[in-house]
């Protein structure tokens, strides 16, 4: 359930004839080149039937896009339950006007039950592309564009100061905005602080533990440990590559590549809006 409420990151395709012409020539040539459900048995011309129910198909996705148009500028952030629901409906409204042409052309009854079995298998079919379509799209930006889908709250923490303490005997506590914060990296009995003063990166280091600085952050959601020595600022993150193996981050104008290991990535994904 927390997949399908996370946010969908493509916006409505402005290419609408463009879109429809290719459902339109998909259902086309499906039907004249593999002619499946005893369309083969058809004596009339198959070229003209095909071109009809490609039509249909064509002026069905034009009317499903135009109505789905203001709903989707209307629904912000508009999530993935929100896409697959709207390309499930797309293809039931195909499938349903053409089973109607499709009785027209063969001239056969329609009957209740057999337009509920139509639809039973039409559903069936639709959930499947429905699920391909969608979770592929998602996982394929997702792999390239992780950070577009986090939730930043880089606005909410303005004012926000953090304390990370030293506990060395003569130590000095760093205290910086917490926007400010790029990463943090475990280093034997130290811990090294990247972030951003007057503009520039910098580092420091501190004598504490990750565990520690974990503790002392608890109350940031965005404060978020990506692999057993890092702790990474969820705001910052400019750049994000990688799979279910593990993604690489990058941090404004931070050199170090940051991992996320394995073992983190799906803790990752939670926090994606």
């Amino acid at each position: 359930m927390s997949f399908l409420t996370r946010k969908y990151p493509f916006a409505q395709s402005s290419h609408w004839l463009r879109d429809c012409a290719v459902y339109c020539m998909i259902v086309f040539l499906i039907l004249y080149l593999l002619q499946p459900f005893g369309f083969s048995m058809y004596q009339g011309n198959k070229l003209l039937v095909s071109l009809l129910f490609g039509g249909v198909t064509f002026a069905c996705c034009l009317l499903t896009l135009f109505v789905e148009r203001p709903i989707h500028q209307r629904i912000s952030p508009w999530r993935i339950w929100h896409e697959a629901l709207a390309v499930l409906l797309m293809i039931l409204f195909i499938g349903i006007c053409n089973f109607f042409v499709f009785s027209l052309v063969f001239q056969f009854p329609i009957t209740g039950g057999l337009l509920l079995m139509f639809l039973y298998w039409t559903l069936i079919i639709g959930v499947f592309v429905t699920v391909c379509s969608v979770s592929l799209s998602y996982y394929r930006y997702l792999r390239n564009q992780l950070e577009a889908l986090l939730d930043k709250t880089t606005e909410a923490q303005t004012d926000i100061l953090v304390t990370i303490h030293d506990t060395s005997v003569r130590g000095n506590d760093l205290q910086l905005p917490i926007n400010d914060l790029l990463y943090i990296e475990a280093q034997k009995n130290n811990v090294a602080v990247c972030y951003v003063n007057e503009g520039k990166v910098t580092h420091a280091e501190i004598h504490t533990t990750l565990a520690a600085v974990l503790d002392d952050l608890q109350a940031y959601h965005n404060i978020f440990q990506c692999h057993r020595s890092f702790v990474v600022n969820l705001n910052n993150i400019t750049s994000a590559q990688g799979n279910s193996n593990g993604y690489q981050l990058r941090l404004g104008n931070c050199p170090t590549v940051v991992p996320v290991s394995r073992t983190y990535v799906p803790k990752l994904r939670s926090f994606i809006a």
